[in-house]
């Protein structure tokens, strides 16, 4: 088999990988997926990325590259809806499919499901039509549970991502941590589990001017603190809020938070609530949804991106954030303890604490650079994990697994 030339279905049945970055359900995986497809497609395997209806005007069929087919299944209601809701438009997702695939006349070689919904339908499928899948789960519900904060994670997916641990060809991990996790909740196999990173658009995340970014986003502060990501508990947002009174030594700051769309709502407004009791409300701007082309502004605009999540599979934001120049201060999440070189391209805090983020924040502005020396030492830090490099690998993995 040519090692450039495989038919590959990729399964995303609840999260579209070009639906709006910051929705609850949209962020790192979708990147991962619309980014990942396109190197693959280039290196000149045909891959076509399924997921179900989101909207009334999502298109059948559209291109995402070379060779590259984002695919809209009827599946459920035709709208956002909730992962258990999801959950039981599987069959509805697989019957249409099936059909789909029989109309084309489509044949793969093999499926690649991201999280564990999409999972249950790359295992039927491998039992159907006996083409082999690989599982790459995003986040583990396991170590969600772990971590105990937010709401807890059903027993279907807990379950479920055990039996996948099992059945599946081969995993994909983007960390050895994430790696020892599968080992120890799921007991999936050491010799089954490949590692490969993460990857960032290096085109598109690159330095800009720092004040003509300010300029075009109206932005005036002295200071700027950024976080982007999804609302969610998980993302710790509300433990950067409370570091923000310790930061009173610093004149002229701002608190950028950038996400959140109408199913996160409840949590944007506990957040906002917090920020009314803090009484910190001239500090931080919330600014909502905000497209991906404009995101390049932002974290240049930005002194420092914050990452203060208690869980990350593995930590995109900070190699965005990186590619363009800006430091990163984060917790030891993902693999951001390799990326981020203490004292040089950020800091990592042992933990998210208002009073440790707080401290790394007051340690950053006691000695800011933004020179092209350390622009160009915090964006050389991440070209390694550029798409095409990352998408060599993943190729290699997914013959791994027909070699298995």
């Amino acid at each position: 088999m040519d090692l450039n030339k495989l038919n590959i279905t990729m399964i995303s049945a609840h999260s579209c990988p070009v639906g709006e970055l910051g929705a609850k359900d949209t962020g790192g995986m979708s990147v991962y997926i619309r980014e990942l497809s396109k190197e693959l497609g280039i290196l000149g395997n045909q891959v076509d990325v399924y997921t179900r209806i989101h909207d009334p005007r999502d298109p059948i069929m559209e291109a995402l590259g070379p060779r590259v087919r984002l695919i809209h299944l009827k599946a459920g209601p035709e709208a956002i809806i909730s992962k258990a809701e999801v959950y039981s438009a599987i069959p509805e997702f697989i019957e249409n499919l099936e059909g789909f695939w029989r109309k084309k006349g489509l044949h793969y070689d093999i499926v690649f499901s991201h999280y564990w919904l999409s999972g249950l339908i790359g295992e039927h499928l491998q039992k159907k039509w006996l083409i082999p899948f690989i599982m790459m789960y995003h986040t583990l519900g396991a170590v969600k549970n772990a971590v105990a904060i937010g709401e807890a994670e059903s027993d279907q997916r807990l379950i479920s991502e055990k039996e996948l641990a099992q059945c599946c060809r081969r995993i994909l991990v983007p960390t050895k941590k994430e790696k020892q996790n599968l080992i120890h909740y799921y007991k999936a196999l050491p010799d089954k589990i490949g590692i490969a990173p993460c990857g960032v658009n290096l085109d598109t995340f690159r330095p800009l001017d720092k004040a003509s970014a300010r300029m075009k986003l109206d932005l005036a502060a002295e200071k700027i603190l950024l976080f982007i990501g999804r609302i969610d508990p998980l993302k710790g947002v509300d433990r950067l809020l409370r570091a923000m009174p310790l930061l009173s030594p610093l004149k002229d700051l701002r608190l950028i938070i950038i996400g959140g769309d109408e199913n996160s709502r409840e949590e944007v407004d506990k957040l906002k609530q917090l920020v009314r009791e803090l009484k910190i409300d001239h500090l931080v701007i919330f600014k909502g949804m905000v497209k991906q082309e404009q995101l390049p502004d932002y974290y240049n605009a930005a002194d420092v991106c914050l990452v203060p999540s208690y869980y990350e599979s593995f930590g995109l934001v900070a190699l965005e954030a990186l590619a363009c120049g800006t430091p990163v201060i984060a917790t030891d999440v993902g693999d951001l303890s390799h990326i981020i070189l203490q004292g040089k391209n950020g800091y990592i805090v042992p933990d998210n604490t208002p009073e440790k983020l707080a401290e790394a924040i007051l340690l950053f502005f006691s000695r800011p650079t933004r020179n092209r020396e350390s622009l160009r030492f915090n964006r050389e830090s991440v070209t390694r994990f550029n798409w095409a490099r990352i998408a060599e690998l993943i190729t290699q993995e997914l013959h791994r697994a027909l070699d298995g």
